[in-house]
């Protein structure tokens, strides 16, 4: 890949850096899992400094709360897909470098084959399952994870897995975090979250990264920084020099109960099932398949409605939501008749 010295010219000019430097983040490659608050500010960072290829794994679609953090995209990207959208932006940020979009899950059945294509993953997620599932991946296949966290005015950055020799290497997310109960930590939908703060983390996250490729600076290893956006105090706790937590192999994901497009046609002709809308009131107002609409951040004030014995199909843009709702639901109703739409209502359209 040939480099437009001019374009990287202020960073090239570092003291520690050099178009050597350069030339390593040219030939990098980096995966971002999460088009999100935190994946669209490391993507804007890392394709501005000229990192040479870079994935973008998300399959979810832009909705109108994303706005306000997400900052890649605007109104008019309601209902499309993030991954296809980033891509294209950045990629006009930055003609010379690669863009390559990931539209699946992220699965424990796929994790392994997306992660091998790259050199250093960040981890944009917004749940503890795919959290838990990129660390434990990262470990078996030697990859070092940058992660990112925000909730109300918190951030958290660490490196994670950074490969000493074939017996050692430097913490993992499991050191930190043997075990997370996800139903007692609000999300940002029901928690709130501070804008900006997703923009300070994402940009710590490329810091890193750059720093990791370029082997320039100190890297966030063996500890995590704490970043409080109210008071703008940030202190580091240390972890450990290096694991001490095995990881032999990956979790199962979770299996949401599901019916296909085909299935939902079939079902809702002869009445059998009952539909669920968990999409914004925008997008329903927009368009709809019919049912009753309980927005995925009302969804706990109607769990009553569910423990009905007649099936109930949840429905979003694309399933990431009602596959959020279905776990919910299960939860909290253990054997709830609930099923989420494979692909949303964009997999609905298309057949």
């Amino acid at each position: 890949m040939s480099i437009d010295i001019s374009r990287y010219s202020c960073q090239i000019a570092l003291p520690g850096f050099s178009e050597e430097s350069q030339q390593l983040l040219s030939h990098a490659r980096v995966l971002i899992v999460g088009a999100g608050g935190l994946g669209c500010p490391a993507g804007q960072y890392l394709t501005s400094s000229g990192v040479g290829t870079i994935g973008i794994a998300d399959y979810d679609v832009v909705s109108v709360s994303n706005l306000h953090r997400q900052v890649l995209y605007n109104p008019d990207d309601i209902g499309k897909s993030k991954v296809d959208i980033i891509c294209e932006r950045l990629q006009k940020q930055n003609p010379d470098i690669k863009l390559v979009p990931h539209t699946e899950k992220i699965t424990s059945h796929n994790v392994l084959n997306i992660i091998q294509q790259y050199d250093i993953i960040i981890d944009g997620s917004d749940n503890f399952e795919t959290r838990y599932l990129l660390n434990d991946a990262c470990v078996m296949t030697g990859k070092p994870l940058v992660y990112g966290a925000i909730y109300q005015f918190e951030g958290q950055v660490a490196v994670w897995n950074v490969v000493y020799d074939e017996d050692s290497r430097s913490p993992n997310y499991r050191d930190l975090f043997p075990q997370v109960d996800a139903t007692q930590i609000p999300n940002c939908t029901e928690g709130g979250v501070i804008p900006t703060l997703a923009g300070i983390v994402g940009c710590m996250q490329a810091n890193e990264v750059i720093k990791y490729i370029t082997k320039t600076g100190e890297l966030l290893v063996g500890r995590i920084l704490i970043f409080d956006a109210q008071s703008m105090q940030s202190r580091i706790i240390k972890i450990g020099s290096t694991s001490k937590t095995p990881v032999r192999g990956l979790s199962k994901t979770v299996e949401i109960p599901a019916v296909s497009v085909h299935e939902l046609k079939e079902r809702i002709a002869d009445d059998s099932i009952e539909l669920v809308d968990v999409r914004t009131e925008q997008e329903r107002y927009a368009f709809d398949i019919g049912g009753i609409h309980i927005p995925l951040d009302e969804l706990e004030g109607y769990l009553a409605y569910f423990t009905d014995p007649k099936p109930k199909v949840l429905y979003c843009a694309t399933g990431k939501r009602s596959d959020e709702a279905v776990k919910l639901i299960l939860k909290k109703i253990p054997g709830a008749n609930v099923f989420s739409l494979t692909g949303g209502l964009k997999a609905y359209l298309e057949e």
